[in-house]
């Protein structure tokens, strides 16, 4: 009797620790983003734009000798905003020319995207935009210009320094395109 007392307690235990438990899967990082705001860009360049409060205006490591070119860095995101400009002269800098190759930069994720989806807007000066969102997993997610079509070319690519996947950066990615897209519309070529 004692040894049947002594079995029962251990044969609940075993019984009663049948559920298997499984390890929790990994969760996503909180992004808290901020509200929109947004300052304007300090005199020195052939445009003038509103930027994201969020980023920072600095020069274009990769070509120095370029004085218009900057990026917006967003470094609490760890996201960069790409922006070359060129001048417009009818020769060695034709709008043709420039605008196909901006069209080839963007094709060239085709590779990897998903599908690329354009638009065409006019700004609130005038002048011509052209918005090219890529979905998959792409380096860039939202590709833009902005024209005169004559004098000033204006083009912007967004890139993450971060191997995450898309749809986890994607609060962060829609959060960036507000401020492009405002960007574009508040762009100012000067003479």
């Amino acid at each position: 009797m004692r040894k049947l007392l002594l079995m029962v307690p251990i044969l609940i235990a075993l019984v009663g620790c049948d559920k298997t438990y499984l390890p929790k899967p990994n969760g996503y990082n909180r992004i808290d983003l901020p509200p929109h705001s947004y300052n304007t860009l300090d005199e020195g360049y052939p445009y003038k734009f509103e930027f994201s409060s969020v980023g920072q205006v600095e020069a274009d490591s990769f070509n120095l000798k370029e004085k218009a070119w900057v990026n917006i860095n967003y470094k609490d995101f760890g996201a960069k905003v790409h922006l070359t400009y060129l001048e417009i002269d009818g020769e060695k800098v034709n709008f043709e020319k420039i605008s196909k190759d901006a069209f080839k930069l963007t094709a060239k994720h085709q590779i990897k995207a998903y599908g690329i989806e354009e638009a065409i807007l006019v700004t609130p000066e005038g002048y011509t935009g052209v918005v090219a969102e890529l979905s998959g997993e792409v380096p860039t997610q939202f590709q833009f210009f902005v024209t005169d079509s004559t004098d000033h070319f204006l083009r912007g690519a967004l890139y993450f320094n971060t191997a995450m996947k898309n749809d986890s950066l994607a609060p962060v990615i829609e959060y960036i395109k507000v401020d492009m897209a405002h960007l574009m519309n508040s762009v100012k070529f000067l003479d």
